[in-house]
């Protein structure tokens, strides 16, 4: 018999996280240029298809089928096809004997986390590149990036076998998908239209929304369980969004422009978000507010690297995203404690030494430079398939005209 309330909490979770694309897409299409507003939108409503074809084909198997204990998977890296169209599966299908809810709501809760993942780095390269490379992209990056981290931490692999964290996503989805935006900024190069301001910062705002909404089930949903871990990492969640959104308002009206902007505070909020992501549910709630604190300050250093360098990641991907997701990672290594989750360990800070901390540090190594390399492989595989550049007549004539034959509003 199913666990009728644990079923009920767990469809809720993937129900929200699923809003998290559509919250991106907004995110996204209001700061983009109102040239490529239903391009970039599209980018992510499209993996909300595509990807939902490859987890049913084989994504979920490579994920989920298998273990390194067991010696039943690719050498710790991917699972095997045991799973591959759902096989074996059915509605009836406990996820576990612990854990009464039925695999085809893990199925979909993963798979969420899926779709979002390889959205996320397409704000890095707004304007600048094919939809038919994208889509290219989308499918590859998702086999050869996405399924294996996934497997190797969260699907019994080899980086869970050595004892690593991550609780909802810091390494698996924030450090591969922005490292990968800040490849990807590299193989495409800089916009050629300089003069960028937001077409919609309402249309930002309605985004931010959806994804902080959402993130309540991107983390609390993480435990698969409703229990302590699930309250604190509920509750984590809001408070580091919260500390970052206004550390980096803060910043910015005394250090930076010298003005609370509106997208200043939006953005703060989301580096927040992913920065506590890997540790929502091993810290305390103290700890999640010095995590906000450290995201605010963290993120926005980032940024301002970012134009120093004058690396034309459109979105703040990379700093958000990618060095958000470092940020929570090395933190977890500094405030997990098992007082929050037995399941979990001591970081440096709570008397486990510095093993942990290690641990992470190696895992999210790995996940950024193995990220950013086979991207840009990737990229370059890909062009000389198809062109991944959008020409500069496309990007000068919109690429909302050029790919699709629409525009996001009538404004004549």
């Amino acid at each position: 018999m199913f666990d009728v309330g644990l079923t009920t909490f767990m469809i809720l979770a993937t129900s929200m996280v699923m809003l998290m694309t559509p919250g991106l897409a907004f995110f996204y299409g209001g700061l983009g240029n109102k040239k490529h507003v239903l391009n970039i939108m599209m980018q992510s409503f499209v993996s909300l298809g595509l990807t939902s074809v490859l987890w049913f084909f084989f994504g979920y198997s490579l994920c989920f089928s298998g273990n390194l204990t067991d010696g039943t998977d690719f050498f710790g890296i991917l699972g095997n096809l045991d799973k591959a169209f759902y096989r074996g599966i059915t509605p009836q299908t406990l996820f576990s004997a612990e854990k009464r809810f039925p695999e085809y709501i893990f199925i979909a809760y993963q798979m969420m986390f899926a779709i979002i993942t390889p959205a996320l780095i397409t704000g890095a390269f707004i304007n600048r590149i094919s939809f038919k490379a994208y889509v290219w992209f989308l499918i590859l990056w998702q086999i050869f990036v996405y399924y294996p981290f996934v497997h190797m931490v969260w699907g019994g692999g080899i980086l869970a076998k050595w004892g690593v964290l991550d609780f909802a996503g810091g390494i698996v989805v924030h450090a591969t998908a922005g490292f990968a935006a800040l490849a990807s900024v590299f193989f495409v190069g800089a916009r050629k239209e300089k003069n960028h301001i937001p077409n919609n910062i309402p249309l930002v705002a309605i985004g931010t929304a959806l994804l902080w909404f959402g993130w309540y089930g991107f983390n609390a949903g993480s435990e698969l369980a409703v229990n302590d871990v699930t309250i604190a990492a509920f509750l984590n969640t809001d408070t580091a969004a919260s500390f970052a959104a206004i550390t980096w308002l803060l910043i910015e009206w005394n250090v930076g422009k010298k003005k609370p902007t509106f997208i200043g505070l939006m953005t703060g909020a989301v580096a927040g978000l992913a920065t506590i992501t890997p540790a929502a549910g091993y810290v305390t709630l103290q700890s999640s507010v010095l995590i906000g604190i450290i995201a605010g300050i963290g993120c926005y250093l980032a940024v301002k690297f970012k134009e120093k360098q004058e690396w034309d990641d459109a979105l703040d991907v990379w700093g958000v995203h990618g060095m958000g997701g470092v940020i929570g990672t090395i933190c977890l290594g500094l405030f997990a404690t098992k007082t929050i989750n037995a399941n979990g360990a001591d970081g440096l800070f709570y008397g486990g030494g510095i093993t942990l901390l290690f641990k992470q540090i190696v895992a999210i190594l790995l996940a950024v430079v193995y990220g950013f390399f086979f991207t840009l492989l990737l990229l370059k595989g890909i062009n000389r398939l198809v062109t991944v550049k959008a020409s500069l007549k496309e990007e000068k004539e919109g690429l909302d005209i050029s790919y699709h034959g629409e525009i996001a509003r009538d404004i004549a």
